[in-house]
């Protein structure tokens, strides 16, 4: 399964950004063992880094770990390095041209149409429209589904379990989720309270058999 067909079963990114990097390891493994195995951890985390290479010995599958906030090509290639099998950027940066020379999926952040174009000229595997709520929420998304109907969109910021239907329904292939899931477990806070909200949220973004959707 790749990284774009992954987005579409699962419907859910985690992200980890913490500043305890054994909580934040911890904080991988639970969602894992939850089912919620597209994980994102930023390198702005206290030893992002060694928390991705740890992650990527750990984990029975790594291909849903991956790297974001990546900004700089020495960011791409040191996260590739790391067991990152995907990049995720918060906007149009030299960490995009670098993943896609790398041969890693990218998920570049955009707002504006221009934004959107940029990215995708660049090689995105997928837009990461961040930050998702400030620009009209749900709404802005269709509006922007008009000209770019083929490109796969993935809300980040302010996405949390009751946002996140209105997104998938207007259009979303996936949503990122960082805050609203994490709460402090990343920090060295309650993991079995992050065990409750990745149930509840991914409860929440699986399709119901009656509509015929897939888990």
């Amino acid at each position: 399964m790749d990284l774009m067909q992954r987005l579409r079963r699962r419907r859910l990114l985690a992200i980890v950004r913490g500043t305890d990097p054994q909580a934040a390891l911890a904080s991988v493994h639970v969602l894992a063992e939850e089912g919620v195995d597209l994980v994102e951890v930023s390198l702005t985390g206290v030893d992002a880094l060694s928390v991705i290479r740890r992650a990527a010995a750990s984990l029975n599958d790594v291909r849903g770990l991956g790297a974001g906030t990546v900004l700089t090509a020495r960011d791409a290639a040191a996260a590739v390095e790391a067991g990152a099998t995907y990049l995720v950027t918060p906007g149009v940066t030299s960490g995009v041209q670098e993943g896609v020379r790398l041969g890693v999926p990218v998920l570049v952040g955009a707002l504006t149409p221009t934004e959107v174009a940029a990215a995708m000229d660049l090689g995105a595997t997928a837009v990461k429209l961040f930050p998702a709520d400030r620009m009209g929420g749900p709404e802005y998304l269709r509006a922007l589904r008009g000209p770019f109907p083929d490109v796969p969109f993935v809300p980040v910021g302010g996405v949390g379990t009751d946002a996140a239907p209105g997104w998938l329904d207007a259009g979303a292939v996936a949503v990122g989720v960082g805050g609203p899931l994490l709460g402090d477990a990343a920090n060295g806070g309650d993991l079995t309270a992050l065990r409750e909200r990745a149930r509840a949220l991914r409860a929440a973004v699986t399709p119901s058999r009656s509509t015929g959707g897939a888990p």
